[in-house]
Parts: structure tokens; C-alpha cells; sequence
């Protein structure tokens, strides 16, 4: 399978920023889209950003304008640049990848762990 690592989770202030970065690795055949979604407390898990292998990019309403996602195809690694961040942001912000492995032509979605963003007034 594949496996997705997550990095550059941490706390920060209202205004800050942080770069979030997800390192996908294992028995990878091909990778489609990567993307960023979080969870909040409370709150059920949405999408934040997602590029395809196309470079096509979507991102929520909530953070058009204040993030930027960007993916490097020669390392499988997608990154999550977020600035003038607020409070709402915090929350737990998973990594995905859409990927066959093998020589499975089924496209499957894996997650990471999640990385802790928090943001202080």
C-alpha cells in the first residue's frame, strides 16, 4: 500500500503562517490527485485543496486566497502553503493520495496520519 508521512503541523498565531508538507512512499504504481483536508472538534472532515497529476487545482471557499497547494511528481510529495491563518483554521489536517499499486487498476485512497494545526488568538 501507500504510505502517506505529514510534517509542518504546529502552533502559530492569528496571522502566522505554516507549510505543510506529505511524502507519499511504498509499492506505488501511479499517482493521480493529492490533496489536503481538515477536521476540526466538532466538525465533520472537509476538503481544503486538491491537485491532480494534471496540476488542476480546487480549494475550498474557506482558504481561497490564503493557501496554496503545490505538488512535487519526482519525490510523491504534495505541500500546503497557509498564511494570514486564524483561529478557525485549527484542526487536525490529513494528507491524501489517490494511487494504484501494483498493477491494480483500481485507483484507491489513502489518508495520513493527520498533523495538528492550531492557531492562537
Amino acid at each position: 500500500q501507500v504510505q502517506l508521512v505529514e510534517s509542518g503541523g504546529g502552533l502559530v498565531q492569528a496571522g502566522g503562517s505554516l507549510r505543510l508538507s506529505c511524502a507519499a512512499s511504498g509499492s506505488i504504481f501511479s499517482i493521480n490527485a493529492m490533496g489536503w483536508y481538515r477536521q476540526a472538534p466538532g466538525k465533520q472532515r472537509e476538503l481544503v485543496a486538491v491537485i491532480t497529476s494534471g496540476t488542476n487545482i480546487n480549494y475550498a471557499n474557506s482558504v481561497k486566497g490564503r493557501i496554496t497547494i503545490s505538488r512535487d511528481n519526482t519525490n510523491n510529495t504534495v505541500y500546503l502553503q497557509m498564511n494570514s491563518l486564524k483561529p478557525e483554521d485549527t484542526a487536525v489536517y490529513y494528507c491524501n493520495a489517490d494511487a494504484r499499486i501494483g498493477a491494480s487498476r483500481t485507483t484507491f485512497r489513502y489518508w495520513g496520519q493527520g498533523t495538528q494545526v492550531t492557531v492562537s488568538s
